[in-house]
């Protein structure tokens, strides 16, 4: 009796788990709509296979590189960034995966981008966020619903003083600089929330 509940526990957590998984189609569709649409078909994309893994689900042939939400976290948060970007957060990944807490993340990158092992961009580049906690795509539709953007423009080590900006929004919506004086250094533009 102990091995059917054991069985029965075991099944339920693998059909919770992979029937979040949209498929490949699904996956590639609704991570691009988080850019500007000029931008959407050239770009690649990283999603998730039958086994929750992170692969690469679409090679790209523009600058955009994708993220596609990950069924094993609540809510939906995908995000697309410059591929200038991707060395910081490759080993953002990578530290992650060793089980690194966000605080160390942020402090070895730092010390890693300060001597130079790790190689951040010298130009501005965006990250592009799409997120909500009650977000979902509509594959029947092909939009994006209960969700809503975020832009990140990184400027490594620039500051408040470098930039004119304002260590905070100054008007809902706002742009300001975050995190100034660090490799994390970036310009945050979160527009209002859409009405639901």
């Amino acid at each position: 009796m102990k091995n059917i509940y054991i069985t029965l526990i075991i099944s339920l957590i693998h059909f919770n788990l992979f029937s979040q998984i949209l498929t490949k189609k699904d996956q590639i569709a609704a991570t691009v709509l988080t850019l500007p649409e000029e931008l959407q078909e050239g770009a690649m994309v990283w999603g998730y296979n039958e086994s929750g893994s992170l692969v690469v689900l679409k090679t790209g042939t523009n600058d955009m590189v994708c993220l596609a939400d990950d069924p094993n976290k609540e809510g939906y948060n995908a995000a697309c960034y410059h591929r200038d970007l991707e060395d910081f957060m490759a080993r953002g990944r990578e530290l992650k995966a060793e089980g690194k807490s966000s605080g160390d993340i942020t402090e070895i990158r730092e010390t890693e981008a300060k001597n130079g092992q790790l190689k951040m961009p010298d130009h501005p580049t965006t990250l592009h966020v799409c997120y909500g906690p009650e977000g979902k795509y509509n594959s029947a539709t092909g939009k994006m619903e209960n969700t809503d953007l975020r832009y990140v423009v990184y400027i490594p080590w620039a500051t408040s003083e470098s930039t004119g900006l304002p260590i905070r929004p100054m008007v809902p919506g706002g742009p300001w600089i975050m995190n100034p004086g660090t490799h994390r250094a970036h310009i945050m533009i979160t527009p209002p929330k859409t009405e639901k």
